[in-house]
């Protein structure tokens, strides 16, 4: 399947919040690193990019239902953003759900090569952009949020490359059963002790689940998904 590439660099979302969240298409090649694009920034870097979250995909599909929410909830002030790289993404194509992705699958990209590491947390810069303040809780909820991807093989992509899936060694682990398993269900103590298993998930994510399940709850989110208090 075609992709396009985004990248971005850093701007004010408003008076405090500094973010490269605006992605635009790329108009070169890219250099596709360990630690993402050639033309890419981030700027929370304990949260956002490196090694595990060097990519971002999220479904263009999704960008349908966002206009028709933003249109019901009298949001129109929103709905010139919702071009591809709204959403901070720099892998942008159709025929791809989180129902259908799943954790570990290995893809080409161009002449590179690269693995789904985790499905994307929300934050608060979600409402910073879009100018609601609770939309990162509700991409949470309703899991379209997209998935990130770590680089196994460095290589050049071109500003629409060919995304081509190469190996599943998950199929039982799709990005929509894992983000659930943490964010929407009743505290699913299995769910969770097989996402701590999974060598294929993020250490980031995997320290989450055994957090949850040695605690025997869910972390604090707020901070997240809402920001600084």
């Amino acid at each position: 399947m075609q992709v396009t590439i985004l990248a971005g660099r850093p701007k004010m979302l408003n008076a405090r919040i500094e973010s490269a969240i605006d992605k635009q298409p790329v108009e070169r090649p890219q250099h596709c690193g360990f630690s993402g694009l050639s033309d890419d920034a981030q700027v929370s870097t304990r949260y956002h990019g490196g090694p595990e979250r060097a990519l971002h995909y999220y479904p263009r599909e999704h960008y349908d239902f966002w206009r028709s929410w933003f249109q019901g909830m009298g949001l129109t002030q929103a709905l010139p953003l919702l071009g591809q790289g709204a959403f901070g993404e720099n892998l942008s194509g159709v025929g791809l759900l989180e129902s259908e992705a799943c954790i570990g699958d290995i893809c080409r990209l161009g002449d590179a090569l690269v693995q789904i590491s985790q499905p994307r947390s929300p934050c608060y810069k979600l409402n910073a952009r879009f100018g609601y303040d609770f939309f990162s809780v509700l991409v949470q909820a309703n899991g379209r949020a997209g998935w990130l991807l770590r680089v196994l093989e460095e290589g050049e992509v071109m500003p629409e490359s060919a995304l081509t899936l190469v190996e599943r060694p998950c199929p039982r682990m799709p990005v929509k059963r894992a983000g659930d398993i943490v964010f929407n269900h009743a505290f699913d103590e299995a769910g969770l002790r097989e996402l701590a298993e999974l060598d294929y998930l993020s250490a980031s994510w995997r320290k989450k689940a055994a957090g949850y399940l040695a605690a025997g709850r869910v972390d604090d989110w707020t901070g997240r998904l809402l920001g600084p208090k």
